[in-house]
């Protein structure tokens, strides 16, 4: 069974897996295109503020993951990376890479520069990534496609772009498309992906926010 991954807006995805369903980063309303009524099993919070940790508007019983660590849920392997500290507070981003249907998938949260080599190498090898490419306090369309190239994944999703709000300080997504080559956008409902369906070489998919 492939794994179904639907972007709800911002940093926040739904993962559907053949036992599991995981959301990432869920965002209050009106920060947002809404998320609409969701079930998961799994949330990550890639930091405490409250656009990325609105774990109440998810329904069911999730497994809330929130900081650095490992953890296992219902068969799903999730390995949280801090990518930056604050003296005295500790970390403030983390980014998980999950292991589920035999794909490893990393969202990484709010980043905001290039990777250290140590952070590269406890990540590891992945086959999907979630970056963001917007600036404005993650990353600039040409360092995310650094971040990109440090990874090597086979298939990246940006997040955290312009999705046609009024007054959104955010950069479109065409911009860091641009820095990848990709030349023509056509931005996808979702996408469903197995081990032997990833492209050999790395393949940029947009996807279109989910109206709640």
């Amino acid at each position: 069974m492939a794994l179904d991954i639907v972007f709800l807006g911002r940093s926040a995805f739904r993962l559907r897996g053949k036992d599991v369903t995981v959301v990432t980063d869920p965002y209050p309303p009106g920060k947002g295109p809404g998320m609409g009524k969701l079930q998961a099993n799994i949330i990550t919070a890639s930091t405490s503020a409250p656009e990325r940790s609105f774990v109440s508007g998810v329904d069911g019983v999730p497994r809330v993951i929130q900081g650095p660590g490992e953890y296992e849920v219902a068969g799903v392997l999730i390995h949280g990376v801090a990518t930056h500290r604050e003296p005295g507070t500790g970390p403030t981003n983390t980014a998980y890479v999950l292991r589920m249907d035999d794909l490893v998938v990393c969202h990484l949260g709010s980043v905001s520069g290039k990777l250290t080599n140590e952070q590269v190498e406890e990540l590891g090898n992945v086959d999907i990534v979630m970056v963001p490419v917007g600036a404005n306090g993650t990353l600039e369309p040409t360092t995310a496609a650094e971040v990109v190239a440090q990874l090597e994944p086979s298939l990246v999703i940006p997040m955290e772009f312009r999705e046609g709000g009024v007054g959104d300080t955010l950069e479109p997504v065409e911009h860091f498309c641009r820095e990848m080559g990709v030349t023509s956008v056509t931005p996808e409902p979702r996408v469903s992906v197995t081990k032997s369906s990833l492209p050999s070489d790395t393949r940029v998919v947009v996807l279109e926010p989910k109206k709640g």
